[in-house]
Order: C-alpha cells, then structure tokens, then sequence
C-alpha cells in the first residue's frame, strides 16, 4: 500500500507539499499540483482518514445515540438522520444505550476520544452538565434535555389527548391506558393526556392505567392481567405502537375481537403499523421530519452557525387503521 512518502517521491515535492494538496490548504502552484495528483492516481494512494483526523481534530462522522434499537420508531428516524449526513459526506455511527446513564456517558466519551464531530441523542437520563463538560455539538431528539441545549420532539400531551377523544367518539365507554416508563418525558405527557381526557369519566378508575415500559413483553403481560380484571374495556391507547402490537397480540391470545370488542390505538406511526393484522390505528409522528431536522440542527452547530430556534416541536396526525371501529 502506498505512503504519502511514496507520492512525494513520485511527484518530486516534499511530504508537506502533498499534505497541502490533500487538505486544499496553503499555496500550491497549478503544475505542482498536478504532479502530486497524477501520483495520486497512479500509486492508487488513499490517504489514512484516521491520521486526518487526528490533524485536524474532525472526522466527518457523528454518532446517533438511541435507547432501544428494537423499537421500529428508532431505525426509521436513524434513515433520516442517514440521508441528510450522507448527503453532506458524513458517516452515520449507530450506538444502543439500552438506557442506561452509564453507556451514554461512555459513548459520549468514546466520540470525543475519536473526534466524532457531533452527536443526535434520545435520552432521559443525561444531564445539561453530562454535556457540557465534553464540549462536543449536540441535539436532543424525541426528548428535550434543557432549555440549553437544541432539541426535535412532537407535542405528546396533545397526540394523546386526540387518541383518547376518538376512542370516545367511536363509541367506547371504557378506555384503558397502556404506559411507558415513568421516568420518560414523552411516556409522562402521553399518560397525562389520556388522564385529561378520562378523570372525570364515571368508569374511570387508576387500575385501567398499567406499564408496558415500551416492551412488547412487558406489554402482553400487563394487557392479559388488565382484559382478566376488566373484561368491559372496549378501547385502549397504548402509549406507543410498539406496544400496541402487544396489546393486539394479547387480544388475539385471548379471543378477543378487534375492533368489534375491543379498539386500539398506538402512538408513533412505524411501518410495523401497516404490517399488523388488523392495521392499527396510530397517532403518527412525522418521523422523517424529526430526524431531518436533528440532523440540519447538528450539522450548523458543527459549522459554527448561531441556532436562533433552539427547539422544534412538530404535531402529530392520527392515521386511521383496522385496529379501531368504523
């Protein structure tokens, strides 16, 4: 494999002259340069993109931070992510914290140790300090951090305020409510809109609120004891899709009828909705839209641009599926 000694030799310049050649930085003049990029060519040279790196202190990639790569809502945002990096010669670095503190804060380490230019992250458990002491760019998705640092989420409470209003007007008269964890934001303000919409109902008793966690294992544990106990349930929103499929695989186990005895409703929108037997209804999420906007917000801070909107908050839209009644 060729060295960039090897070029200077075949170009007849100096190792530095090649180095301004590659980095487009200094006064070459135009046969020189052409030398050196002839040599190039000719001795199929490519130069080491981990010592460039390490010059300039930047390395064209960033890092996409998620909690649970098996949620489907995770891969389709990272597409997102993907296009816009691509598009601009970055790659795209992929890493699972399971959500845990301990693996965030090791990959934040890790990326800075590598000069891995920014960072998108999906996190309940950083803190603004957690980010600050590293000095590196970052943008919060799907769950903001602080008022600080730039973030891209929806409007949940609202998402889940609508799930339940339609629950109501398709006729349902006793909803039910799947949760996700009690320390995520977004699971919080879903659960405080479906609470918004049925504390006052007469039916309505704490025991029809019950934790999924965001899993669908959990989920048809949690929906088996709920339907057991409550067997007048006629609609449940479950606090995201992934879930929503354990509800509905939970029904099914139990011979139960979907949408004519019971109505679901998820909340993210992934593919996995139209592949369901029957489709299930979902609040949707403009997921693409949501990682886009991380991925333009991060490559400005990399750039150095001043961000005069820190925080972008989209709606969300309910796409009608098979999973609730007519």
């Amino acid at each position: 494999m060729s060295t960039i000694k090897d070029v200077a030799v075949e170009a007849k310049v100096s190792v530095a002259t090649v180095s301004r050649v590659l980095n487009n930085s200094g006064y070459v003049n135009e046969d020189t340069r052409k030398r050196v990029l002839n040599a190039i060519s000719k001795l199929n040279y490519m130069p080491n993109e981990i010592a460039r790196s390490l010059f300039k202190k930047q390395s064209k990639t960033v890092a996409l931070i998620v909690p649970d790569i098996n949620n489907p809502f995770f891969p389709e945002v990272a597409r997102a992510i993907e296009d816009v990096m691509s598009s601009q010669e970055y790659t795209l670095i992929l890493c699972n914290s399971d959500e845990q503190v301990e693996k965030e804060i090791m990959y934040l380490d890790v990326m800075k140790q590598k000069y891995v230019d920014g960072i998108i992250i999906v996190t309940n458990t950083l803190t603004p300090k957690h980010i600050e002491s590293r000095d590196i760019p970052l943008v919060a998705l799907d769950r903001p951090i602080s008022k600080d640092i730039p973030s891209v989420y929806v409007n949940n409470f609202q998402g889940a305020s609508q799930a339940v209003r339609y629950l109501k007007d398709i006729g349902c008269r006793k909803i039910a409510h799947i949760r996700g964890p009690k320390n995520i934001i977004n699971a919080q303000e879903r659960y405080q809109g479906y609470l918004a919409e049925v504390e006052n109902e007469t039916w309505f008793s704490p025991e029809l609120i019950v934790n999924g966690d965001y899993n669908i294992a959990k989920t048809t544990e949690a929906t088996l004891k709920l339907l057991t106990n409550h067997p007048d349930v006629d609609g449940i929103f479950a606090g995201n899709d992934y879930m929503a499929v354990g509800v509905l695989k939970t029904a099914i186990k139990l011979g139960i009828k979907v949408p004519e005895e019971l109505s679901i409703i998820g909340f993210d929108g992934i593919q996995l909705c139209r592949l369901t037997s029957p489709e299930i209804t979902t609040i949707a999420q403009p997921i693409y839209e949501l990682g886009h906007k991380a991925a333009e917000l991060l490559l400005e801070m990399i750039e150095g641009k001043v961000i005069n909107n820190l925080h972008h908050q989209f709606d969300v839209a309910l796409i009608k599926g098979q999973s609730t009644k007519v």
